[in-house]
């Protein structure tokens, strides 16, 4: 039977798992929904308790066997009312998961036991706790903490301020007690409603086909992806920037039932090129309603940060970007849009890390030899630094524990991370001795039992890059669902990477062509004009004018910072820095991991103080 309870409407939406156990039954009613539903045992215990939108939840049983899918899977429950009586082991979850397209978390109960797991893509997470002697599971780590009472742990908060955090800090949420599992990953919890531990479900394919075979699949993956959102019909909406990932979403969806709105915010870079292939792309898709916005009305980076009152379960740089990934919202809803897809993901996956021509060249040199003289030529390499890059053969756990000695050394070149384990974290000048200490401490620690997220480091920075970004795109999505427009990601579904990650490395990323596996695989769908573009906007001009414009609010920030009161942060330091919007180091990125844990005290002091 699946469940059919009324719709909450918008707001911070949830879900929570609890065991079959008598000790659950107090920890539901401690449970903070807005508008609460459960899904329940056969005991009439609650099994699943939360808030969340009609369709975003098919629960099932059969026998003693609870099975339910959470979040966009265009799943039948009659088909899965018959997986339920087919699973006779939890571990069967996993041939499960690996046969649905979309974008899910996976819950089963059998035989006393429950197995909880997101996706491998990270975008949908797991957490688990303990409370009232019974282990408890969600999607939002602060759902836990508030339940447990538990302190923030500043030296995990601190570690939220390098820049970028290595794997796996991240998978660690910043309160004491409240547990992260990695993606990729199930949690178990045995009959006992106690005993806790977690396992690999997922792991990357083997990178070996060549693209000409792998091209087919990849375009039944990604269709897919994006029938399971536009098949139910009414209006979706797109993204369409003129680059090759949102213009292949948006190809897509316009071959399906729904009508497509495609939305279109121009540049303020004068070079910017996006609005110029964005109507090359709807001029060959005549049934796609297109919309382009002023671009005097969109917001710059830095912008409203103050403002922000999102409730997020962690830091997340995506605050940087908060009001311009809302701000198309409204007029888009007022259109009748269910459903905002983007092409957010393509970059992760129709690419790859240059990192993977460190394997290569020990096992194809002579082409390996010629594409590195291709990069080196395509992002202005030193040569000397490429040499130290390649000639590096420290495991991964050694890398770490060596960046833990080099926090506060100069960025090395860029090449060290391209063709490394990652970019080697930094911890800036503002951050307190005590802080900076602390954390290298914590990356000591770590190093110790770090394993990669992949034994060959190019498909590591591919995974890490993915989980990055999925981590900032969930906060996104929270928001968006908050504004009445939830989003979908579709070159994010584990179908779609799994088809992209099994193509040989050499040929999806090449000094010579731009995105040779979305290329391939488009033909045919994509209009041959939008596949010849090789270049994107990097929206620079709207970052550097946004910390001009938005100058002001973030002194303001630093005047009465959170961080600094907690002695994790020097405010002086950080006022004198953004006093000077010029200053050459402002023009990368350097201050959005401070920004984003300063914006996330701020809005839960927010919540706590109503």
């Amino acid at each position: 039977m699946a469940d059919h309870s009324e719709k909450p409407g918008h707001g911070e939406t949830f879900f929570a798992v609890l065991p079959d156990r008598e000790a659950a039954l107090a920890v539901a009613r401690r449970l903070n929904a807005p508008d609460p539903r459960t899904v329940t045992y056969a005991s009439g215990r609650p099994w699943l308790v939360g808030s969340w939108a009609d369709g975003e939840v098919t629960a099932v049983h059969a026998g003693d066997v609870r099975l339910a899918v959470v979040g966009q899977c265009a799943v039948d429950p009659d088909l899965l009312t018959r997986r339920a009586a087919r699973l006779t082991d939890l571990s069967d979850l996993s041939r499960l998961a690996r046969s649905l397209p979309g974008s899910f978390h996976l819950v089963a109960a059998l035989g006393g036991r429950l197995r909880v797991q997101g996706s491998a893509s990270g975008l949908r997470l797991v957490f688990h706790a303990r409370v009232d002697d019974v282990t408890v599971a969600a999607d939002r780590a602060d759902v836990l903490a508030e339940l447990t009472g538990a302190d923030l742990d500043q030296t995990r908060l601190a570690a939220r301020l390098l820049w970028p955090v290595p794997h796996p800090i991240e998978v660690t949420p910043v309160w004491r007690g409240v547990h992260g599992v990695e993606p990729g990953h199930h949690l178990t919890v045995d009959a006992d409603g106690r005993t806790a531990r977690t396992g690999r479900w997922w792991a990357p394919p083997r990178p070996e086909r060549p693209l000409a075979d792998a091209a087919d699949d990849i375009r039944a993956a990604l269709a897919d992806a994006v029938d399971a959102r536009t098949r139910g019909g009414g209006t979706v909406s797109c993204d369409l920037s003129g680059g090759l990932d949102s213009t292949s979403v948006c190809a897509l969806a316009a071959r399906g039932p729904a009508h497509v709105v495609a939305s279109t915010w121009p540049g303020l870079d004068p070079a910017d090129e996006d609005l110029e292939w964005a109507r090359r792309a709807a001029a060959h898709l005549p049934d796609v309603e297109h919309v382009v916005w002023p671009v005097e009305r969109s917001p710059l980076v830095y912008a409203g940060l103050p403002d922000i009152d999102d409730v997020l379960d962690e830091p997340t740089i995506g605050v940087m970007d908060h009001a311009r990934v809302l701000s198309h919202v409204p007029a888009l809803a007022a259109k009748g849009s269910r459903l905002h897809l983007t092409g957010i993901g393509g970059d992760h996956v129709a690419w790859c890390s240059e990192a993977h021509y460190h394997r290569l060249l020990r096992r194809r040199p002579l082409l390996a030899a010629r594409r590195l003289r291709g990069f080196r030529a395509l992002f202005t390499w030193s040569p000397g630094p490429m040499a130290v890059a390649l000639a590096d053969t420290r495991s991964y756990g050694r890398w770490l524990a060596d960046a833990a000695a080099d926090l506060r050394r100069p960025e090395p070149s860029p090449v060290i991370g391209a063709l490394g384990w990652g970019a080697p974290p930094r911890m800036f000048d503002w951050v307190t001795p005590d802080a900076a200490r602390a954390v290298a401490a914590l990356l000591r620690r770590t190093a110790a039992t770090a394993r990669p997220l992949a034994p060959d480091r190019g498909a590591h920075a591919d995974l890490a890059a993915i989980h990055a970004t999925t981590r900032i795109v969930r906060q996104w999505d929270r928001a968006c669902d908050r504004a009445g427009l939830p989003a979908a990601h579709p070159f994010f579904d584990d179908r779609v990477i799994e088809a992209f990650l099994a193509v040989r490395p050499e040929d999806r990323v090449t000094p010579w062509r731009y995105k040779p596996s979305l290329v391939a695989a488009m033909r045919g769908v994509v209009p041959d004009v939008c596949l010849a573009r090789t270049n994107k906007a990097t929206a620079a001009t709207d970052a550097v004018q946004g910390l001009r414009r938005h100058a002001a609010e973030l002194d303001a920030l630093w005047e009465s910072s959170r961080l600094a009161r907690l002695g994790l942060v020097d405010a002086d330091r950080l006022r004198a820095l953004t006093g000077r919007p010029d200053d050459p180091r402002l023009r990368g990125p350097i201050l959005y991991s401070t920004l984003a844990c300063e914006v996330w005290l701020r809005a839960r002091s927010r919540v706590k103080e109503t």
